[in-house]
């Protein structure tokens, strides 16, 4: 069974997955703080740290991290933040996820996938460590 929103309050559930779009770290993370589920996960699957990394948000990745956020979390189209970071080319979301323990493998459009189908040699290296 599953609760039925407000209209405010889903418009403050959309408002929160805005702010990691935006990259507005100080705004999600008062909110996170404040009880927002670190891992909150919108209709299609993509969590605050999936959407702040593909917006290539590095400190809202890094601080979402530091909270525990789940780099694990598997879209439903088969995506992870590491996924979503290697697309979008951005070398710094890409380390600091590795460096929590993202598995580049995970997932249908895995780290390495991306790199793989998308030729992105030099995202393949960092995430075979070379």
């Amino acid at each position: 069974m599953t609760a039925d929103l407000t209209g405010d309050e889903l418009r403050f559930l959309q408002e929160t997955f805005e702010l990691a779009r935006a990259g507005s770290t100080a705004a999600l993370l008062e909110r996170v703080d404040a009880g927002v589920p670190v891992d909150l996960t919108n209709s299609s699957g993509d969590t605050l740290l999936i959407l702040a990394a593909y917006h290539r948000h590095e400190e809202l990745v890094r601080a979402l991290l530091e909270r525990g956020a789940d780099h694990s979390r598997v879209n439903d189209k088969g995506q992870t933040a590491l996924g979503a970071a290697v697309f979008r080319r951005d070398e710094p979301v890409v380390r600091a996820l590795l460096a929590a323990g993202a598995d580049p493998e995970l997932g249908r459009q895995s780290g390495v996938a991306v790199a793989q189908v998308f030729e992105l040699p030099e995202m393949l290296a960092i995430l075979r460590g070379a």
